[in-house]
């Protein structure tokens, strides 16, 4: 069973096929899990390159290392992945097509603008992309009467509205600091990850290792969701330190409970699944070392990257394999690459985490090994999985 099944028509052709009929304009995920990758292998090894004095690139601080990984990576896959399953979900075509390929190109631009651009340009040109991409969502939502949704477009308009006060901080008309405001856009994109996989972890669990039964209790559902939103507002709004304390593990708590319920142990045979369970149980332990930090006992940088690097990614690295499988066609099952991408990842996380302790020295080492890690990663998937992004589904169905 594929992530998002869309049934379609058949609509193969072997005329020659114009720029905007190419299949890599055919459904969002394609052009932007490929951009993402190919992101992610070139970013991460610049900034550990300047952060070392290898190259000279002044835009690429720690500010732009950030900004990039929530703006630049993780959006650029959320983007994909909702394009998709908005198609799914209501029937209605997301961007198609060159509209699809203006969008992604825009978001190209973004990139670049970041990179080289003044900081004014490069909010300026930042700033145009996520707009362009909420309407269409919107749009199809609205149209079908999809409200149950409907928060997704909110979450992303909340993201735009912290990208903007991240550009006004940097260009100094803002008195916060852009540190802040970009861990305020994790644990964001950490709710939109934790909500859509409470939605079909225990579906593709059910469906994937037999015999297994996932619990869902819907009130225990509601209750970890708004212990999961009030301990991000805590930490967001700087509450008293007890208070964020109190929350973070109250919602670890809660999350570590529904995951349990899911049966992630019956799912170590089978690789789209596994990996997907363990990304999610970054969520509680980042929770947990966000209660720490709060209290002064561990680095924030430990939480929110075992959020960002170990959650997000990891889900992220979980689902841009699955989907793009289902989506052109593929049997859902990962191979020998697959099983090395998802390792990789989270042997990066987990060398992310422990450098932030900086213990014996190790951080530097261990900032090291992680991108190593990273980069692998992400290089093997556009090896495996580009020409499955670039070529027409194989069993001729659109999409």
């Amino acid at each position: 069973m594929s992530l998002l099944k869309i049934e379609e028509p058949e609509g193969a052709s072997s005329r020659h096929l114009s720029f905007g009929e190419h299949p890599l304009w055919r459904l969002g995920f394609r052009p932007f899990y490929l951009l993402a990758a190919l992101f992610a292998v070139l970013s991460v090894p610049l900034w550990v390159a300047q952060y070392f004095g290898l190259i000279r690139a002044p835009q690429v601080n720690l500010f732009w290392h950030m900004h990039e990984m929530v703006y630049g990576f993780a959006l650029a896959v959320v983007i994909g992945f909702l394009f998709t399953a908005m198609r799914n979900w209501t029937g209605l075509w997301t961007p198609r097509k060159t509209h699809l390929a203006t969008l992604a190109g825009l978001w190209l631009l973004g990139r670049l603008a970041m990179l080289c651009a003044a900081p004014l340009w490069a909010a300026i040109i930042d700033l145009a992309f996520l707009p362009l991409a909420i309407w269409p969502m919107f749009r199809v939502l609205q149209r079908s009467g999809n409200k149950r949704n409907m928060f997704l477009v909110v979450i992303l308009s909340l993201l735009w509205l912290l990208d903007l006060l991240f550009h006004a901080a940097v260009n100094g008309l803002l008195a916060w600091s852009p540190i802040a405001i970009m861990q305020d856009a994790i644990l964001l994109i950490v709710m939109i990850a934790s909500l859509i996989g409470a939605r079909v972890m225990p579906m593709f669990t059910a469906n994937g290792a037999p015999g297994t039964k996932p619990i869902v209790n819907a009130k225990r559902d509601r209750i970890t969701v708004v212990l999961t939103v009030l301990a991000s507002a805590a930490w967001i709004f700087a509450l008293p330190a007890g208070v964020v304390a109190v929350l973070c593990i109250a919602a670890a708590i809660a999350i570590a409970i529904r995951l349990a319920g899911w049966q992630p142990q019956r799912t170590v045979r089978v690789p789209l699944l596994w990996i997907l369970h363990l990304a999610y149980g970054w969520i509680p332990l980042g929770f947990l070392l966000l209660a720490l930090a709060a209290l002064g006992v561990v680095p924030p940088s430990a939480a929110f990257h075992a959020l960002s690097v170990g959650a997000i990614a990891g889900l992220i690295i979980g689902m841009i394999t699955r989907t793009t499988l289902g989506h052109t066609g593929r049997l859902l099952k990962a191979g020998r690459m697959e099983v090395i991408m998802y390792a990789l990842i989270q042997i990066g996380a987990l060398l992310r985490v422990v450098a932030a302790f900086n213990l014996h020295g190790f951080y530097q080492t261990g900032l090291v090994l992680s991108a190593v890690c990273w980069t692998l990663a992400f290089i093997l998937y556009v090896m495996v999985y580009a020409p499955y992004l670039m070529r027409a589904r194989i069993d001729g169905r659109e999409g």
